[in-house]
């Protein structure tokens, strides 16, 4: 009996291990830190550039519109809505394209999401400041596809374009791994944490390429994305 229990749990855990590798294979620490790089960068993007007003922290664009709202300023609040509003429509339209291409043999779905991406942000460079509230909207849009389609890393569920659930992630491992000493909680917290350090990184770097090179800095992001796609092509062969 002793032995039966213990050929189980072998086999549990070799099943396990298969199944750890497999999500290693296909939700790379790698991959999430050049995305979480293109995110950082849009955020910084658009505050610096257009208008002040963040294409990823929603958060904030509700809290400045509802501000804007109370004070009867109510086409500067209209700035800060229409880009939740693009992000919204953004998540919808990746979970449409998600599941009706996930069972594709030929191409990902999330390659799908890159390239969808990808165009935008290179169509962004080129719209004028006239017309900054349709260039966020579209960061926001492309932005938001991206959070979508990109939820995991090494099984972790995570943001690739905002902090706060990832710093409320990485802060619980740390806690767990205070009480408990297990060290995947220690690995847990790393990726995490890690994530939030490659976002800042890519929105300092978003923040100065904007301030130096204007409107087309966000082609910066594109070539980030670019990396991405080339990364998922190669894991697929």
């Amino acid at each position: 009996m002793k032995q039966d229990l213990q050929k189980i749990e072998q086999e549990v855990q070799e099943e396990v291990k298969e199944i750890e590798e497999k999500i290693q294979t296909s939700e790379t620490f790698l991959l999430s830190a050049i995305l979480a790089l293109s995110g950082g960068f849009q955020d910084a993007y658009t505050y610096n550039v257009r208008d002040k007003v963040f294409s990823n922290a929603q958060t904030g664009n509700v809290v400045l519109m509802s501000q804007h709202m109370m004070m009867g300023e109510w086409g500067r609040a209209l700035h800060y809505l229409f880009p939740v509003i693009a992000f919204a429509m953004g998540v919808l339209v990746a979970e449409q394209i998600g599941h009706k291409y996930k069972m594709a043999k030929k191409i990902h779905w999330r390659q799908i999401i890159v390239a969808i991406e990808f165009v935008i942000l290179f169509a962004v460079g080129f719209i004028p400041s006239a017309y900054n509230m349709i260039a966020t909207m579209l960061v926001s849009f492309a932005c938001s596809m991206q959070v979508q389609a990109f939820r995991k890393v090494h099984g972790y569920g995570y943001a690739s374009t905002m902090c706060i659930g990832n710093l409320r992630s990485g802060t619980e491992s740390l806690s767990v791994y205070i009480r408990d000493r297990k060290p995947e909680s220690l690995k847990k917290m790393a990726h995490y944490y890690g994530i939030i350090l490659t976002f800042a990184i890519g929105a300092g770097i978003g923040g100065i390429c904007s301030i130096h090179i204007g409107m087309k800095a966000i082609w910066g992001s594109s070539v980030l994305l670019i990396l991405a796609c080339m990364m998922m092509v190669q894991e697929k062969r």
